[in-house]
């Protein structure tokens, strides 16, 4: 069912696929792999091989369409839920910093995606 309510987000969301690397913020190593589901400036909505406690603090490495080179983002859990037991968990992020550089290249990502539609 979709929400019917007046839309509470601060930024614009945009449907996508893109690559991102992440692991924990305290860890230096055990990064893994996956796709977004939607980006915005405030944040992403992504796939994850496990269940994150809300807070967790996740650093990300994503690849953008506009930029030849990877952005690193410092990211929050916000939520993390189980959609197939054990193995595959949706995890919505909120972003904590992105320099002004990042912020340009995300938000002229999500406005070509917004435009293209689906």
């Amino acid at each position: 069912m979709a929400y019917g309510g007046e839309e509470r987000r601060k930024h614009p969301r945009a449907k996508g696929r893109f690559v991102v690397h992440y692991r924990l913020f305290e860890e230096s190593d055990n990064v893994d792999i996956t796709q977004t589901k939607n980006i915005s400036l405030g944040g992403m909505y992504l796939t994850t091989n496990k269940k994150f406690e809300t807070g967790t603090k996740l650093t990300l490495e994503i690849r953008l369409p506009f930029d030849p080179h990877p952005i690193m983002i410092i990211g929050k859990v916000l939520e993390s839920h189980e959609v197939a037991k054990n193995i595959i968990y949706d995890t919505r992020l909120e972003f904590l910093a992105i320099d002004q550089k990042h912020a340009g290249i995300i938000t002229q990502t999500v406005d070509f995606y917004i435009k293209k539609g689906p």
